[in-house]
């Protein structure tokens, strides 16, 4: 009797690739995101409400293009020219941060950051889904996340090094942060293959609106949305810190020690949903993120906002890649980019409003309605997703095979 354990299938080649891609972009796009609080509020001098609403139009404008993006991948059933195109606009927006001399110029070169972000960011999750059997693909995408997190780990802490190095001079550390930018464009472009003849799987995808999704795709998008309006930006947790006294040029600490957590913790995260429900995963990350607000909406002290920090630096490993799992697993193959691009979308308009409103109440009431706030929104997601029967989230292609195992 042959008791040799079966050999664990390894993961895609295209997915290392699209994770190193990450990583390098990350350290790029971090870098900037961990100075704009500093640079907007005390180089330029502007108010909070103006953040929220940079960060809000921003992202919001990101997940819109992931709408189109994903169309236009399934219909010319093609990944890799719309993923370099992302990724293309990514690096060549940097230069433009650090010539940035007032709000609309760096709303402006947020704007087109974002956008090649909304651009790659379905046909990457699509590219992965395609390539990656069911049962791995939780892996996949926590691999993926957890590369991506090491770039948005390291860019903080280099933040604090470049600032401390070049005595406070923010512009010279934007200039410095173009490098791993180009870097991560020019390894795409080189190393990443179109392994998959899409042409060759189904007619090419009818797009009619959000109506010609499934039923599973199309509830989650709902939660999707709900729980979008309780994540605003991280840059009010680096705010929160600065509130309690942290000097700006230690402000980017915040986001490492968030990346840190979300870096451990993503790909056993991924992992555990190729075993059970990714609905449990995901419920989990919703309850984490519920303690992690309502701890920092009243936290004074630099500890309790960094167990807050650590909170929710857990929920994002507990919920993103479970969230675009589950996506995949839901989706038919023929518009599976769209269903991304949909349920990112949806998200987008989740991030514009949240980002934007957080900002209103923090310069209305402060830091603890904004983060109570954001408390009982996720209550309401994490509600929802609850009193939905595992059935009604299982697509065609998969048929739920994490729960039928979760016994």
């Amino acid at each position: 009797m042959n008791t040799t354990p079966t050999p664990r299938p390894a993961l895609p080649r295209n997915v290392w690739i699209l994770g190193i891609v990450s990583l390098l972009m990350d350290l790029s796009s971090e870098i900037y995101h961990a100075l704009l609080p500093a640079f907007l509020t005390v180089t330029l001098g502007l108010p909070v409400a103006a953040m929220g609403a940079i960060d809000g139009v921003s992202e919001g404008t990101a997940n819109i293009a992931k709408l189109a993006s994903g169309r236009l991948s399934d219909r010319s059933r093609r990944r890799k020219p719309w993923i370099l195109l992302g990724y293309g606009m990514g690096a060549l927006s940097k230069p433009l941060f650090p010539l940035a001399a007032g709000v609309v110029p760096l709303l402006g070169a947020r704007f087109i950051d974002r956008v090649g972000k909304g651009i790659r960011g379905a046909p990457r999750d699509a590219m992965i889904a395609d390539e990656t059997p069911p049962e791995l693909r939780g892996r996949a995408f926590g691999l993926r996340q957890s590369l991506d997190t090491v770039g948005a780990f390291l860019a903080p802490l280099a933040a604090v090094g470049l600032m401390i190095w070049l005595a406070g001079d923010i512009r010279a550390v934007f200039w410095i942060a173009v490098i791993p930018a180009a870097l991560s464009l020019g390894f795409a472009w080189v190393m990443l293959r179109e392994t998959r003849d899409h042409a060759a799987l189904k007619p090419k995808a009818k797009w009619g609106g959000f109506r010609t999704l499934s039923k599973p795709v199309k509830r989650l998008i709902g939660i999707g949305f709900l729980f979008g309006l309780a994540r605003f930006s991280e840059s009010f947790l680096i705010l929160k810190a600065m509130d309690a006294g942290l000097e700006v040029q230690w402000s980017p600490l915040v986001l490492a020690l968030l990346n840190l957590v979300f870096l451990v913790l993503a790909y056993p995260a991924g992992a555990l949903s190729d075993r059970v429900a990714p609905r449990h995963v995901l419920l989990g990350g919703i309850g984490l993120l519920i303690a992690a607000n309502l701890i920092l909406a009243g936290a004074s002290s630099w500890w309790v906002i960094g167990v807050g920090v650590v909170l929710w630096g857990a929920h994002m490993a507990l919920t993103q890649g479970i969230f675009s799992r589950m996506i995949a697993d839901a989706a038919s193959e023929d518009q599976r980019a769209t269903s991304f691009g949909a349920f990112f979308f949806a998200n987008g308009v989740a991030a514009l409003l949240a980002s934007v409103g957080a900002g209103l109440l923090w310069d209305r009431g402060g830091p603890a309605e904004t983060f109570t706030a954001a408390a009982a929104l996720a209550g309401l997601a994490g509600a929802m997703l609850l009193l939905l029967p595992s059935a009604a989230l299982s697509g065609t292609a998969t048929s739920d095979r994490p729960t039928d195992r979760d016994r």
